[in-house]
């Protein structure tokens, strides 16, 4: 057997060691540096009321987004999934009557849903509550008249800016509220009268998206993701589509 020479030993010996100090440094160095701004967009530094503009800025800018969760209003309760541009939206909304699909190409709104919500939704045109009307209506796009009272209560469910705007609003003496995580992503938390007032989740990687709002008075928590991420909005078929302004089926 072929003794190995001493002198490689001790190098060897002294490189193991070597290698051990250096990965022992990283871990103490990563472990101590206490900055949880580290690598991010610098938000997490600036006030609270630098953070609310520079997040309300950046979705204002963004061409798209897609906003989901629940929004209580008027006493009553929709839980929202909509993808909502400059120029409309599209998506499905769900209250006490059922669920619907909405869709707005520009000024033109569609609404589509099952009998069952046509035959409860009160005042939603000539027909609304007849058992007949709403069998016609049934899985149908139904264009509803910008003059509507219900083009009204529905459309700001399409209008990006609209909504951003009512609902990137945080209440009372605005605050940080430390650093915490949504689906991976580090964010810089804002609040309103310590939370009475509504609570901002705002991105630390990137742009500083907003990415998680809980409303002011238990009126909802929402979900804000798919920012800048493109999609396509397209009228309805004309076979699929009703315009109960003018073709309303009679009962």
């Amino acid at each position: 057997m072929t003794a190995i020479p001493q002198g490689r030993t001790r190098r060897a010996a002294l490189m193991s060691a070597m290698y051990a100090l250096v990965a022992m440094g990283a871990v103490l160095t990563g472990c101590s540096s206490g900055d949880p701004d580290a690598g991010t967009n610098g938000v997490g530094k600036l006030p609270a009321e630098k953070i609310q503009s520079r997040t309300r800025t950046a979705a204002k800018s963004a061409p798209t987004v897609r906003l989901s969760g629940t929004v209580v209003s008027n006493g009553s309760t929709y839980t929202l999934d909509m993808r909502l541009k400059g120029d409309g939206g599209t998506g499905s909304v769900t209250s006490k009557n059922g669920t619907f699909r909405l869709l707005r190409v520009g000024r033109h709104l569609f609404l589509k849903a099952d009998a069952a919500f046509w035959n409860q939704e009160d005042g939603a045109g000539e027909g609304g509550g007849s058992t007949a009307v709403a069998n016609k209506l049934d899985g149908m796009y139904v264009k509803v008249p910008t003059q509507d009272p219900a083009y009204q209560r529905f459309s700001g469910f399409t209008d990006k800016d609209v909504l951003l705007d009512g609902l990137l609003t945080l209440h009372g003496t605005l605050a940080t509220a430390g650093h915490h995580e949504q689906d991976g992503v580090r964010t810089i938390r804002i609040t309103g009268d310590k939370g009475s007032g509504g609570t901002l989740d705002v991105s630390l990687e990137g742009t500083p998206y907003p990415l998680r709002l809980v409303r002011a008075g238990n009126a909802g928590t929402l979900r804000l993701s798919d920012w800048g991420k493109g999609f396509t909005l397209q009228e309805p078929p004309k076979n699929e589509t009703l315009d109960y302004g003018k073709q309303l089926p009679s009962s």
